[in-house]
């Protein structure tokens, strides 16, 4: 049977901080996270989530936290379709909404679709029908050879970026799941970047565009992440907006012109 020691140990390592450190932080002695450590002291459910607080573990890694050490669980996981979720999905839908013209998502923990705005779905029209039987997982969608990479100039600047991204959401939450995609992703091809724009050269100094090749030309976008910050449910803290902005004018007229359309 699991017990806390090795996930608090391997969480602490995750954070690179040592027991000195952490003891400090959470105002206990060193010894006795060490005794925690070793398994041969059991925390209280206090302790756990103070531990957990310092440590800035997902709130789905504190449930496991907490069951290992013999307590139940603190978070709530409710299914996406959950009554208690109707306001917060609500809220989710306005919010990709109101981002029209511009493209926006909604994911879960995993980057499987959640919701879309009308000018998003667009953007995926002539992706492989099989990359979009449900549940669609957005960055597979994107960057297999079937999905929009043929469509993506800069694909291998862009897979970078996403990777990199990945590999942090993979590191912070322990999740075998992103590490699983992670890996899948790193086997795609990763393209041949045609040579940057001007406007591009100097977006580059504060972000990695997403230049993608469209019927009409092509469009340019700088994304944002959005998520809920006071969140006390485990499936509405792993719910992430990603939205995307116009890197250039050209994009901004083209959005603008196709939701008119």
């Amino acid at each position: 049977m699991t017990t806390i020691g090795p996930l608090l140990k391997e969480w602490r390592q995750r954070r690179h901080l040592s027991q000195l450190d952490l003891a400090l932080d959470a105002e206990i002695s060193q010894r006795h996270l060490s005794f925690v450590e070793s398994g041969r002291a059991r925390p209280s459910r206090e302790m756990v989530l103070r531990l957990a607080e310092r440590l800035s573990v997902p709130l789905r890694a504190r449930n496991a936290l907490l069951v290992a050490a013999g307590h139940a669980p603190e978070y709530a996981e409710r299914g996406i379709d959950d009554p208690a979720l109707v306001p917060a999905m609500e809220a989710v839908r306005m919010i990709l909404s109101g981002h029209e013209p511009w493209p926006a998502l909604a994911v879960d923990r995993h980057w499987n679709l959640l919701a879309a705005n009308r000018i998003a779905m667009r953007l995926m029209e002539g992706v492989d029908p099989l990359l979009l039987g449900p549940p669609v997982n957005v960055l597979r969608a994107s960057l297999h050879p079937g999905g929009l990479a043929p469509r993506i100039a800069n694909l291998r600047a862009w897979k970078t970026h996403v990777m990199d991204r990945l590999k942090r959401d993979a590191d912070a939450s322990a999740d075998p799941g992103l590490d699983a995609l992670l890996a899948e992703i790193a086997r795609y091809p990763g393209g041949s970047d045609a040579t940057p724009s001007s406007a591009e050269r100097e977006l580059g100094l504060i972000a990695t565009p997403l230049r993608l090749r469209m019927p009409g030309g092509e469009l340019a976008f700088i994304s944002a992440t959005t998520v809920f910050g006071t969140a006390t449910d485990v499936t509405l803290a792993e719910i992430t907006l990603e939205t995307f902005f116009p890197a250039d004018g050209e994009t901004a007229a083209a959005l603008r012109a196709m939701t008119a359309a």
